[in-house]
């Protein structure tokens, strides 16, 4: 178990609370989407899976309601397969266990497959747990497992670290939201108030001049998805 004070995990509950109780006045069907309790071994499994500890908060957070519990995604499935629409006001999914565990191993597989120019600042930790995210896994929000800081990241640029100070503040700012008042700022101390943008490489803009050429949507900056780098490999060939 997590070192985390149980008192962080009565915050999540009120903020979780707060959150639950707006969709059952507000929206119905969100609020009947929002799953069952999640289980010890299904959060246990999903820890050895992804191959690190979740925090006492999280853990919390999870077994009031786990949104995926009972579910499991098609074959057919985006990558964010069975997140829950309409509760945050970003427009992201909030995640159940399902799809914390196939977000996260997805933005694992992209960084050892292509790792980072600095390793100082990679685009994924192993320690970050995603909580939110689209449907593409393009862009979302993590749980730094370790900190216990919330960040968001995005494939045009780097990851953000410490967005909010805790998953409490997260959840708390998205109550906060949803009832149409701000009681604070959450962001955590210390850190930026906008995204770290990441100069491009040098090596990678004949790869981004190709994929331009030939109909492929790429961005400016960030990491090239792994399929256009295969494609452009393959025409040289």
């Amino acid at each position: 178990m997590s070192d985390i004070p149980m008192h962080e995990s009565g915050n999540v509950r009120k903020a979780w609370g707060r959150i639950t109780a707006w969709l059952e006045r507000n929206d119905p069907e969100a609020f009947a989407a929002l799953g069952g309790p999640g289980s010890e071994t299904a959060i246990g499994e999903a820890e050895l899976l992804m191959g690190l500890e979740l925090p006492g908060e999280m853990r919390q957070w999870l077994l009031t309601n786990d949104l995926d519990a009972g579910r499991q995604p098609d074959g057919r499935s985006c990558l964010v397969a069975l997140g829950c629409e309409t509760v945050l006001p970003s427009g992201h999914l909030l995640l159940g266990l399902t799809d914390i565990q196939r977000v996260h191993l997805s933005r694992m597989g992209l960084e050892e497959m292509q790792p980072s120019a600095d390793p100082e600042y990679p685009f994924w930790r192993r320690e970050w747990v995603p909580i939110a995210a689209e449907r593409d896994g393009l862009y979302g929000t993590f749980l730094d497992t370790l900190s216990g800081t919330v960040g968001t990241w995005a494939e045009a640029h780097g990851p953000e670290e410490g967005v909010y100070a805790s998953l409490f503040a997260f959840l708390q700012e998205t109550a906060d939201q949803l009832e149409g008042a701000s009681s604070g700022d959450w962001r955590g101390p210390g850190k930026t108030a906008g995204p770290r943008n990441l100069d491009p490489r040098p090596e990678d803009e004949p790869v981004r001049l190709w994929a331009r050429a030939n109909g492929y949507l790429v961005n400016d900056r960030g990491r090239i998805p792994g399929t256009i780098r295969e494609a452009y490999e393959a025409s040289r060939r």
